[in-house]
């Protein structure tokens, strides 16, 4: 058996209970704008270009074992020095792997502290970036982060030559 509402009230109550329901579904959809991408918050390294500058004798090992070999050989590179220079805009001109090119590159800090050298943009983001394992002002050693760079290169170990500039 099925009772109908004849009365006024009863159309009215039906009526705006169906409109509570569809003003409910209504405030359920989704917003369509969109946000936008976080700002990359751009750290300042605690290594400033100045004190990247100079003459650096260069050397390269694969194995952590042959780091302290390599630091001597890099020492007796400075006969035939690697010259970092300032760049143009406050960076340091360098090369980057597999490129002829002298590059101006950025010092660039990066989250837990690191310092990171490569060309504009986030700090440890691109895979041109080389890791500052270590600068105490008299030996630098970078780590590149393209894996398959890194595996062509290994790590780097610059030793200044002469007195610091």
């Amino acid at each position: 058996m099925t009772r109908s509402c004849p009365r006024p009230s009863c159309v009215a109550t039906v009526a705006v209970l169906s409109g509570l329901v569809l003003a409910g579904c209504a405030s359920q959809t989704t917003d369509t704008t969109l946000t936008p991408a976080p700002v990359p918050t751009i750290l300042p390294a605690s290594i400033q270009a100045d004190e990247v500058i100079g003459r650096w004798g260069l050397a390269a090992y694969h194995k952590e074992a042959d780091r302290a070999r390599t630091e001597v050989a890099a020492r007796g590179q400075c006969k035939n020095p690697v010259n970092i220079t300032k760049g143009p805009s406050g960076g340091v001109m360098m090369y980057l792997a597999d490129n002829s090119q002298l590059m101006e590159l950025r010092l660039k800090g990066g989250p837990g502290g690191k310092n990171y050298i490569g060309p504009d943009g986030e700090a440890g983001g691109g895979t041109r970036d080389r890791e500052v394992v270590l600068f105490n002002g008299r030996v630098m050693v970078l780590r590149w982060l393209d894996p398959e760079v890194a595996g062509r290169y290994g790590t780097s170990i610059y030793v200044r030559c002469g007195a610091r500039a």
